[in-house]
């Protein structure tokens, strides 16, 4: 694979720590103008206070039912929680020529899915759902631990990631996440049954992107098994003869 980047200098990256939602955002749109006008690249790591955020696709459904605010943000998809606990990757890259959305948000998926492979935990794609997930299995429905939603603006990418690391769920449990119905939210620290905290996952999630977007961490097939639903054996009824004489 070869870079999706435009430049081929150094991308920069700065660590913000925790940092307001709102901040961050002005942020990156001030970043992505310097890049418009020959600035670098950009990787912002951090961390949100507790803070929902809703893509241009969110349903009024599938926001709190408690009436928390809800800061509606120009990124696709729908609604997400972030908070401490939780890794956010803000990529503001110019994507070279010609722009392949698509792509870009696979090898965003790629860093998340070899992050989780280093901590030995087999995670993957599913079919038509964006992000990083685990499979159903062992009476748990499939389970979502790494989310993605991204704008191009002007073939520059604002938005990015977020991977849960040892995060509390409570946040996801008063709305519908990503406006899926049918699956769960999970963490690092959840499935692994230990403490994965953001500061161990920092310098791997850093590596990881780095290198899937300079395109030295391939794009894998890595699509998860789906859960099928057993056919009703069918039944066979026999007439007798005689009703039909």
């Amino acid at each position: 694979m070869t870079s999706c980047r435009e430049s081929s200098a150094e991308l920069t990256v700065r660590h913000l720590g925790l940092i307001d939602y709102v901040e961050a955002w002005d942020l990156q749109k001030q970043l992505v103008d310097e890049r418009l006008d020959g600035g670098p690249d950009t990787l912002l790591l951090l961390e949100h206070p507790n803070v929902y955020t809703a893509g241009r696709r969110t349903q009024p459904e599938d926001r709190p039912v408690d009436g928390t605010p809800v800061i509606d943000v120009d990124r696709g998809g729908k609604i997400t929680w972030h908070g401490p606990g939780q890794i956010v990757g803000y990529p503001l890259v110019k994507l070279s020529d010609p722009v392949d959305v698509v792509d870009f948000v696979r090898r965003l998926e790629e860093a998340m899915i070899w992050v989780c492979d280093q901590f030995g935990l087999r995670t993957g794609r599913i079919e038509g759902r964006s992000g990083v997930w685990l499979p159903a299995g062992e009476g748990r429905i499939e389970r979502k631990i790494g989310a993605i939603g991204i704008r191009v603006q002007r073939g520059v990418t604002l938005h990015g990631i977020s991977l849960n690391c040892d995060n509390s769920n409570d946040g996801f449990d008063a709305i519908i996440p990503c406006g899926l119905k049918d699956v769960g939210v999970t963490s690092l620290s959840t499935e692994l049954g230990r403490d994965v905290t953001t500061a161990e996952v920092f310098p791997l999630i850093e590596q990881a992107i780095l290198r899937a977007i300079d395109g030295e961490l391939p794009v894998s097939h890595r699509d998860l098994p789906r859960p099928t639903v057993a056919t009703p054996a069918g039944i066979t009824l026999d007439l007798d003869s005689s009703l039909t004489r």
